[in-house]
């Protein structure tokens, strides 16, 4: 495990300094990362997909958890300097590793030398929610994860219909997944501290599709309710869907509802018709 004082080193012998515009936050409590992954739940044959995998604080105790971990990294120093930082805190499970040089919002399926089974990252607070929905879309072969990422985009990830931070995040993530909140995580254990708390989301991906309807279109109806929330479904999708009574009298959904008030099943419903 990596504490304060070996975060610091590496970073200092990188030359590297946090920065905002990748969110880099370092762990380096090994307390919370073993908490990450125990409440992750994965077990021996699972490959793990870590995102910004930074110096390797929770990387070193992903590898002995998992069958694999495949750590994609968009900073180079950083990805050139994992490996030996394996090499030398845990030589046994070196050959588990995977490093991956990409931006993880590029990363297809070919990109990666195993498919991945669980995502469990330290999230860029910035990107967590795309990044996220953009690797349950392209790898397929993703059944769960725990991510952390800022403390109210947990609380928007993993809300539900009639809460007023149920938004468009939330309806993307449960077309995908069941999703839940997995535990606070406070600002000491990181450095820099950040200026808000964080939070688990741990998520579930849905045995089978919830629908065949276009996921392109379905979320266009979601991006559009939500773009105007305080107006019924009526006003918000007028301009978007001009027959919109119709379609939404076929989905039997109520007019006069707002967004904040349907489920991803609701929205499938209008997307279907």
């Amino acid at each position: 495990m990596l504490g304060p004082t070996e975060v610091r080193r590496l970073a200092e012998e990188l030359g590297i300094r946090p920065t905002k515009k990748l969110g880099q936050n370092f762990v380096h409590d090994p307390n919370t990362v073993r908490k990450i992954v125990s409440a992750a739940s994965l077990t021996e044959d699972d490959v793990v997909l870590e995102v910004g995998p930074g110096l390797g604080s929770l990387t070193l105790a992903l590898l002995p958890a998992a069958h694999q971990v495949v750590a994609v990294e968009i900073d180079p120093p950083l990805a050139h300097r994992l490996p030996q930082t394996v090499r030398e805190h845990d030589p046994e499970n070196a050959g588990k590793l995977h490093v991956v040089l990409k931006d993880a919002m590029k990363v297809t399926q070919e990109d990666l030398p195993v498919q991945p089974t669980a995502i469990v990252a330290n999230l860029p607070y910035n990107v967590a929610v795309p990044v996220v929905l953009h690797l349950l879309h392209e790898l397929p072969s993703l059944r769960k994860g725990l991510v952390m990422v800022q403390a109210e985009v947990a609380d928007r990830m993993a809300a539900k219909p009639g809460s007023k931070i149920y938004g468009v995040p939330s309806v993307k993530l449960a077309w995908y997944a069941d999703a839940r909140k997995a535990g606070p995580v406070g600002r000491n254990v990181f450095w820099p501290a950040p200026n808000v708390d964080s939070g688990l989301v741990a998520f579930q991906r849905h045995e089978k599709p919830l629908s065949t309807v276009d996921k392109a279109k379905l979320f266009k109806i979601v991006d559009t309710a939500f773009a105007q929330r305080r107006k019924t479904l009526r006003a918000a999708l007028k301009s978007y869907l001009p027959d919109v009574d119709e379609l939404l009298g076929k989905a039997g959904i109520d007019p006069q509802v707002r967004a904040e008030q349907l489920s991803v099943i609701d929205f499938v419903r209008i997307a279907e018709v």
